[in-house]
């Protein structure tokens, strides 16, 4: 096999470069190292050891470092080592220094949303009490068979709070890992916007009349969708653990168990460790939907017809307590 330094070492002796006589990789013979053709082979068998050799040959001809030598060298490593301190301690000060101006800022930021969420909380409170005065003339306007009807269409539509027995679906992530490669957190044990509306379609199609998902009340239009690792519904984040709240028949909890939407989630607990259970609920109020906006209106011609000869909503209560 022919050598791949060959040609370097013929290039050399063409130019009058190439070591003289046999190689010396530890300089015994020559008092210098010389390489062969199988150069890599000789620096791996002699690595810095014969280096080592050389540096102790010096100082045993030359003896050790007089006064002045020590001292440059002393005086050296101690400008070095001065420098170094002046650099770590101008870089802490500036640390320090710069401290309390983002305590400041963080503590503004948390005050500025304190304030505003105290804010919306007093302008919901408010919403709700002109709701209700709005509710109250209202039905004293109706009165009769129209208020009952109408009740019945709001607790429908989720513009009426309701109360009732149902069941209580919780859905909780499991452990997260991370990948040991690229050091990404695993998303496979996180509940996502499709298991939750999963779960939703599933209590509709067994008989709710009613459902809440952690306090946010569903309605026709509401919306379950995930925006990076938060889901949101109508626009409002939620967090695990996700409790679906529902209010239906009494057997509502057990159907939803033993349905599709149960079997997959018991296939995610195996699987990914997900927490999921179904119980039933006893005696439970779901708050009426906010922010809903009126998207089309008609006019209702003979009111009168609608209480004298119209039908009449059953206003007793149901199995799902509305």
């Amino acid at each position: 096999m022919t050598d791949p330094l060959r040609p370097v070492v013929d290039g050399l002796a063409a130019v009058g470069m190439a070591p003289e006589g046999p190689p010396d990789p530890d300089g015994k013979t020559s008092g210098k190292r010389t390489y062969g053709p199988d150069f890599l082979t000789a620096l791996f068998q002699n690595p810095l050891d014969p280096g080592y050799a050389d540096a102790a040959a010096r100082r045993a001809v030359d003896g050790p470092r007089t006064g002045t030598r020590r001292r440059l060298a002393a005086s050296a490593a101690a400008v070095t080592l001065l420098v170094i301190g002046f650099l770590l301690v101008v870089a802490y000060r500036k640390t320090v220094d710069e401290a309390p101006a983002r305590t400041q800022a963080r503590d503004t930021l948390i005050g500025q949303i304190q304030n505003r969420r105290a804010e919306t909380e007093r302008l919901q409170s408010k919403a709700d009490n002109l709701a209700g005065e709005v509710a109250a003339l209202r039905e004293s306007e109706l009165g009769g068979a129209a208020v009952a009807q109408l009740r019945d269409l709001e607790a429908i539509t989720g513009m009426a709070k309701v109360r009732g027995s149902g069941a209580l679906v919780t859905l909780m992530d499991g452990p997260t890992s991370v990948n040991a490669v690229t050091g990404e957190r695993r998303t496979e044990a996180q509940v996502k916007d499709t298991d939750l509306q999963l779960a939703a379609n599933a209590l509709w199609e067994a008989g709710a009349e009613a459902i809440t998902i952690n306090g946010q009340r569903l309605t026709a239009t509401s919306r379950i969708r995930q925006a990076g690792e938060a889901i949101l519904v109508d626009v409002r984040p939620v967090a695990s653990p996700y409790q679906i709240l529902a209010i239906g028949p009494s057997g509502l909890a057990d159907d939803f168990r033993k349905g599709y939407a149960g079997q997959f989630f018991d296939l995610l607990t195996s699987r990914f460790g997900i927490s999921f259970e179904a119980a039933k609920a006893k005696d439970v109020t779901l708050e009426a939907a906010t922010d809903l906006k009126l998207r089309s209106a008609q006019p209702n011609v003979g009111p009168s017809a609608a209480v004298s000869g119209g039908p009449v909503p059953d206003t007793s209560v149901t199995e799902g307590g509305r």
